[in-house]
């Protein structure tokens, strides 16, 4: 997603960004996971939205 909430370029969704309140929200309900499972997951293999998906999966 975008660096600032209030511009309106496209989201950037390949890196997952745990700083900013509505990243963290998007990305909780894309994959359906709690903070705490995403910002584990985040942890594990960095904020490639492709490789805490695969993480996920795998988990």
């Amino acid at each position: 997603m975008s660096d600032s909430a209030t511009n309106r370029g496209e989201p950037d969704r390949s890196r997952i960004n745990l700083n900013q309140g509505h990243e963290l929200s998007y990305w909780m309900a894309a994959l359906d996971v709690t903070e705490d499972e995403l910002r584990a997951a985040v942890r594990a293999v960095g904020s490639s939205a492709k490789e805490v998906r695969e993480y996920l999966r795998s988990s």
